[in-house]
């Protein structure tokens, strides 16, 4: 698995050795609030315009989840555009990921700690992206996600490219003992405390799943290091706000 984000960069390039590709962004918290759920909402709407607006996504047709930490999966379609984009309420309801084939269909999920999974098969083409805390981890939401890929459109694992978006780290994600039976070899004790490694763990699931590991990229980028660039719910005062993570077929 390489890193193939430098720390000024906001986007994922998946290893296809093509130029070619879906959007895949994040931002950073210079980039503002992007939630209507957390934090100082007052001006979320108008931060989504200006980021995505470099991307040329219209921000009013973003297809966002209510997330809830679970494993629910939703095929997005055109009659989705828009859904959470200007209201909460109209978010896709007890979702955690997305999967779509169609183009122009700008698919949202907004984190501050928890991992943004970005998924990408060239050959249908076809696309996924994940909400990945450790909930949603531990319910097999990356696997599950692939899954739902191979039923909708007939993609392999071995087909799909993965990416990684800012998260926090195990150098930061301290967590209790109940930590080692759910996530077995992805917990380490450092001076009698646990920390646990998100990434590895979506990573050993991606694996597992039958995706390549040279398909596999990371960002790198540890929101609880990098508290001051980017939303941590651990690292900050309540309330906090998300960053915003995008992918769209182009």
């Amino acid at each position: 698995m390489s890193e193939i984000i430098s720390a000024d960069q906001q986007h994922i390039q998946f290893n296809t050795g093509s130029c070619a590709g879906p959007v895949a962004v994040f931002s950073r918290k210079l980039d503002g609030n992007m939630s209507l759920h957390h934090g100082d909402t007052g001006a979320s709407l108008e931060h989504r315009k200006t980021f995505l607006e470099a991307y040329g996504i219209d921000y009013r047709q973003l297809v966002c989840a209510q997330q809830v930490h679970a494993s629910g999966v939703y095929r997005a379609q055109a009659q989705d555009r828009g859904r959470g984009a200007m209201e909460y309420a109209t978010a896709c309801p007890a979702t955690d990921s997305f999967i779509t084939g169609e183009k122009n269909i700008p698919l949202a999920i907004f984190t501050a700690d928890c991992l943004p999974v970005f998924l990408y098969a060239p050959q249908y083409p076809c696309i996924g992206l994940v909400h990945a805390g450790w909930r949603s981890t531990a319910a097999g939401i990356v696997a599950k996600t692939l899954a739902c890929m191979r039923e909708a459109f007939g993609v392999t694992a071995q087909q799909v490219y993965a990416g990684f978006g800012p998260a926090i780290r195990q150098c930061c994600y301290e967590v209790g003992a109940q930590f080692r039976d759910t996530f077995p070899g992805q917990v380490s004790e450092r001076q009698g405390r646990l920390f646990f490694d998100l990434v590895a763990a979506n990573t050993a699931q991606l694996l597992a799943a039958g995706v390549r590991r040279e398909f596999i990229s990371d960002c790198g980028i540890c929101t609880g290091c990098r508290c001051r660039d980017y939303f941590s719910h651990r690292r900050q005062p309540l309330p906090g706000g998300r960053m915003l993570s995008v992918m769209m077929l182009r």
